[in-house]
């Protein structure tokens, strides 16, 4: 006898306002679709970012419409129609390295292909209106990382393993630098050795982060202390228009937003504060909102100015080593 499927069913308590952010990120995209072809005439720019945008509102719509124990199913698929898509049709098919030293490259050729497009629309405009809304729901390397068995990590390590981040972004640069000037290869084009960068350094940061969460039992480690596209993306989400917003007249001090979240940000001190969530560090995947059982938290649109890092740190750290 096979067993049933699980049924889908519709969150009790749903209300189409909570379609606004998927239409609001649909609708982004779409703009800038349509803009891109309008300028462009290159059909790849409206396929591109309409699919981005039809994927996003599409995991999202499914995040609002089910019920709290199926919510992350939106988000898988998010992941997965994204992430594939970027990695098979765009960096394979396409013949782009869109890694930050595909960036590097593009800039140092004035060949302006996917990367620079890439980074520019994900990781440092749209984070004006998403925040880091792509890292939670649009990252494939978090497609990846998101399956293995460490989802609650014990804390963050110091600030000095926080900056290894910014030594992988100027890294990537000198390497780019020395393989242009003193190897004299420019791989910033659609070519193979394009493709082959593109899957040697997918695949080394696949065993560094799979390396790092086994090590420190936390999913997200690599994320934390050596992704370098979070460099970028800080510096402009903390204008997001798109944040956690919090009820502090809703919240018991259960803790459960916190235990669950994958960054580990100390979701309460913002709450007890009666201010949005404004740590940098927030993906919006939304983990937190689902645990709370008193409806303190959810997404919300304003204008303030984020930054303000409040994060739980490992047990036995001292709090002054941040």
């Amino acid at each position: 006898m096979t067993r049933a499927a699980l049924p889908i069913k519709i969150d009790k308590n749903f209300s189409w306002k909570k379609l606004l952010v998927p239409a609001m990120t649909a609708g982004a995209f779409w703009t800038l679709a349509i803009v891109s072809y309008t300028l462009s005439g290159q059909i790849f720019a409206l396929i591109n970012f309409g699919y981005l945008g039809t994927a996003l509102g599409l995991g999202l719509s499914l995040y609002a419409i089910l019920p709290k124990r199926q919510k992350p199913i939106g988000r898988r698929v998010s992941l997965l129609l994204i992430g594939l898509y970027l990695f098979a049709f765009v960096g394979l098919m396409g013949r782009e390295n869109i890694q930050m030293e595909g960036v590097w490259w593009s800039l140092i050729n004035g060949t302006y292909y996917a990367a620079v497009w890439h980074y520019l629309v994900a990781k440092i405009v749209g984070p004006l209106l998403f925040g880091r809304l792509w890292c939670g729901w649009a990252c494939w390397s978090v497609m990846v990382f998101d399956l293995l068995p460490y989802k609650r990590s014990a804390g963050r390590l110091p600030g000095r393993w926080d900056w290894l981040r910014y030594g992988h972004v100027a890294l990537s640069l000198v390497i780019a630098l020395v393989v242009w000037r003193l190897l004299g290869i420019q791989i910033g084009t659609n070519s193979g050795a394009a493709i082959g960068w593109f899957l040697a350094g997918n695949g080394l940061y696949y065993a560094v982060g799979i390396g790092l969460a086994v090590a420190l039992k936390d999913n997200r480690a690599f994320c934390k202390y050596l992704c370098p596209v979070a460099v970028p993306l800080k510096l402009t989400s903390r204008f997001s228009l798109l944040k956690i917003g919090t009820t502090a007249a809703n919240c018991n001090d259960c803790g459960a937003c916190e235990k669950v979240c994958p960054m580990d940000i100390q979701i309460t001190d913002y709450v007890h504060a009666n201010q949005r969530v404004l740590s940098t560090e927030c993906t919006l995947c939304q983990t937190c909102v689902t645990a709370c059982a008193k409806d303190a938290l959810k997404l919300s649109t304003g204008l303030d100015v984020g930054g303000r890092e409040s994060l739980r740190l490992r047990a036995g750290v001292d709090a002054a080593n941040r």
